[in-house]
């Protein structure tokens, strides 16, 4: 049972990670959308910034002891991301990289936002 819910948490992690990376695009179709994903994008930028442990791995790691699985030391993106997906030397730059990404998500919403007001005003 913990080892299903280890990978559980793992997948909701990557989860979180493609919201992180993408999230911001849904603001275009749904505005509401914005609250909840800047909340998960400053939480992203504060973990890689500060760093905080992010509750998802303490309870993956939680999970892994339980089900006596080995545990690292390491946090979620040191284990499953960086020098599997991407060399870690990229790290920063994959990061300035996601930044822009939520910026640009964020910017278009923005304009879109005042479009459809536009349109709403003149109609």
């Amino acid at each position: 049972m913990y080892a299903a819910l280890a990978t559980t948490v793992l997948v909701l992690h990557f989860g979180y990670l493609a919201y992180l990376v993408l999230g911001g695009f849904l603001v275009w179709r749904w505005p509401r959308a914005f609250w909840p994903h800047l909340a998960a994008a400053i939480w992203g930028l504060l973990v890689v910034t500060i760093p905080l442990t992010c509750p998802l791995t303490v309870a993956e790691h939680w999970a892994r002891r339980k089900a006596g699985q080995s545990v690292q030391d390491k946090g979620f993106i040191d284990v499953y991301i960086e020098n599997v997906l991407y060399p870690e030397k990229y790290t920063h730059y994959l990061q300035v990289l996601v930044g822009l990404i939520v910026v640009f998500s964020y910017a278009v919403a923005v304009l879109k936002l005042r479009q459809r007001r536009a349109e709403t005003t003149s109609a």
